[in-house]
């Protein structure tokens, strides 16, 4: 059989949609993956081994405490040197800083905050939103009384509180109408006036209802001063100053607060440009509030002044909840149907006079999962969770369009339920987007360096378990992770880190044994200063008694199993193409830099040399390796790379020559 040589020289489509498998004539098709699993990809078009998680805590796992009730990661930026990872379960918030827990919190000697007073419970956890500025966390769920929480001088003081606001918009949900006896007289035709009139018609209770005249004139009552006397503020002009005949005005009543126990509360939450900005309610839910500026707490409009207080109602053919709000470019609102924005013209700042919502598409979100903003847009899963989307400002047809993410790799979500973006700090890593999945426990990962148009997706696994949640604390992944040890399920807190090899791992110098009660019963690998060792059950006891005592470093944890598939061979020759036809991959020349183990094809690639010192760390490799004598003929020709043991990988492309049929 003639033999032909390919050569894959990068992974930069991550994995392909089963779906897309016939599409042979697409440029990704070259450089994707069947497969890829615990792997990430580089920006310059290699892969690499997923990092490690730190075990950190155990959340609870009984009773109404339960992390099994719901959990929710909250990353907090208090300064430059002091950040956070917030963890909420029912009734509690756990805090997190450098990988670590944060203890007695307020001196209660508790590791926790206890925000049952706020009405954080677990069944609500799904769905809340929330903004941060300085030290200050604001929290909404339509449900309850939105939430401020405030870091204090030090990391474990911290307070949780409802809001009290300065003012709360009014709506009109049974609007009265009536003609009290006697003449108004107003005393000025536009702006802040007096109104007065010849009979008690006026009540303490009429601050926010409003008055309209005839031929013109409506103005909102903002001050009470007597039953004939009150102040408000006009929102269209009278005509004069002189006294309305009875019966040429009127009194416009029913209006009460628009967010209340009764009419519901704040659904979503961003500041925006020196405003703090709410979208929709239990009983408003189209409709997106701007507090004064500078006055975060006060949403009642006044004087119509450009820095007063804001609102505007999405009236559109189809029903808009709005779910998340963010500021970018312009203000951006999500709903349930559809992408809007406030539009801005150029440096002016919205103001009263030209707050209004535009539609840009039509896709809907999902609720409960945060859109993540980057440079070239702000991501989102479709409604359905089908889907990842960019939603994005394009000087061509200036205005936002959104485009499918995933189009590729649209398998990778199965009932989505959390995101969270980490954004690059090297040249060597890309922005990461993760995504739990709650239908198999699985995390979508989708590298992305946009200005290269670059959407490599993979997927990460974990033994014995599911990630539940993730977040990211400035450059730190925490995930919520769900385990079943010994026959019950657990949740811990854990991190990625770049330097660990295994899962919810547990590192330190010279010992002779560790305690991994939190994994009791599971076989766990073991590193002793860079050398694999046997793996090792760990006792019902928890403790893993080493085979010798580390010298300067250890490092015990659940395996990861590293699985990177390459597409069947696409052979186009003169004779037309080979699919159908039975392949045998010959010889595979692996790229590789700073490995020190690899499998091609279930066979174990040489990396010791005779004379290395077997209880030594396996030196790291950067070059070509090559692997002879691979048996079999398949119709596919595929290339499976694996790693079943805790050492570093980083895979850069690969040469093979293919021995197949030439004629037709």
């Amino acid at each position: 059989m003639a033999r032909f040589v390919s050569i894959q020289t990068n992974f930069s489509t991550g994995e392909l949609d089963p779906l897309l498998r016939a599409r042979v004539d697409l440029a990704a098709y070259s450089n994707a993956l069947e497969e890829a699993t615990n792997v990430v990809c580089q920006p310059q078009g290699g892969i690499r081994r997923r990092p490690g998680t730190k075990y950190i805590a155990s959340l609870p796992n009984s009773s109404t405490e339960s992390a099994g009730n719901g959990t929710r990661l909250v990353e907090f930026e208090f300064s430059t040197s002091d950040s956070y990872m917030l963890c909420f379960t029912h009734n509690r918030m756990y805090v997190f800083k450098n990988k670590t827990q944060i203890t007695n919190i307020n001196g209660s000697g508790n590791p926790y905050l206890d925000t049952s007073g706020v009405g954080l419970t677990g069944a609500r956890l799904a769905n809340i939103v929330w903004t941060q500025s300085a030290d200050t966390l604001i929290v909404v769920h339509p449900d309850i009384n939105p939430v401020k929480i405030v870091r204090g001088g030090t990391d474990a003081t911290w307070t949780a509180s409802a809001i009290t606001f300065d003012s709360i918009p009014k709506y009109a949900f049974t609007a009265a109408f009536s003609n009290p006896a006697g003449t108004l007289t107003p005393s000025a035709v536009s702006g802040k006036v007096t109104l007065t009139a010849s009979s008690s018609v006026f009540t303490s209770g009429s601050v926010g209802q409003y008055v309209n005249a005839s031929p013109q004139g409506r103005a909102k009552i903002v001050k009470y001063t007597s039953g004939t006397s009150v102040d408000a503020i006009t929102e269209f002009p009278f005509f004069n100053t002189s006294a309305i005949a009875n019966g040429s005005w009127e009194y416009e009543s029913g209006y009460e607060a628009v967010w209340s126990s009764g009419k519901g509360w704040p659904r979503s939450v961003t500041f925006h440009e020196g405003r703090l900005y709410f979208g929709g309610s239990k009983s408003r839910p189209s409709t997106i509030w701007g507090s004064k500026v500078g006055l975060f707490f006060d949403f009642d409009p006044t004087e119509g002044l450009d820095d007063d207080a804001v609102e505007a109602t999405l009236d559109t053919n189809t029903f808009n909840a709005i779910v998340d709000i963010i500021s970018g470019r312009d203000l951006q609102v999500f709903t349930t149907g559809g992408e809007f924005y406030v539009p801005q013209n150029g440096l002016d700042p919205i103001t009263p006079t030209n707050f209004f919502v535009k539609t840009a598409s039509r896709n809907g979100i999902k609720e409960g999962i945060r859109v993540q903003q980057l440079e070239s847009g702000t991501l989102f899963v479709q409604r359905q969770g089908k889907a990842l989307n960019e939603f994005a400002y394009t000087d061509t047809q200036l205005t936002y369009v959104t485009q499918k993410i995933s189009l590729l790799a649209g398998h990778l979500l199965r009932t989505p339920s959390r995101m969270a973006l980490r954004r690059s700090v090297a040249t060597d890593e890309n922005d990461l987007l993760l995504i739990t999945n709650s239908d198999d426990g699985t995390m979508a990962v989708f590298s992305l360096l946009r200005a290269q148009n670059v959407i490599a997706p993979s997927e990460f696994t974990t033994v014995d378990g599911s990630f539940v949640d993730v977040g990211v604390d400035i450059s730190t992944i925490y995930t919520i992770a769900k385990r079943n040890v010994n026959g019950t399920f657990q949740y811990y807190v854990e991190a990625f880190d770049n330097d660990l090899l295994t899962d919810s791992s547990k590192t330190g110098g010279a010992v002779a044994s560790v305690s991994m009660s939190h994994v009791a019963t599971e076989t766990v690998n073991v590193i002793l200063d860079g050398s694999v060792q046997a793996d090792q059950a760990v006792p019902g006891g928890g403790t893993v008694t080493f085979p010798r005592s580390s010298a300067t470093k250890y490092e015990v944890g659940l395996p990861i199993t590293v699985r990177a598939v390459t597409m069947p061979v696409d052979l186009k020759l003169q004779t037309g193409t080979r699919i159908g036809f039975k392949k045998r991959i010959v010889e595979v020349n692996a790229l590789v830099a700073n490995t020190q183990h690899l499998k091609i094809n279930t066979i174990q690639v040489p990396f010791r040399a005779f004379g290395d010192i077997l209880d030594e760390a396996v030196d790291e490799y950067t070059g070509t390796k090559t692997l002879h004598g691979i048996l079999g003929y398949t119709t596919e020709g595929k290339i499976t790379v694996e790693q079943d043991v805790p050492l570093k990988m980083t895979l850069l492309g690969l040469e093979y020559k293919v021995a197949t049929h030439q004629g037709t």
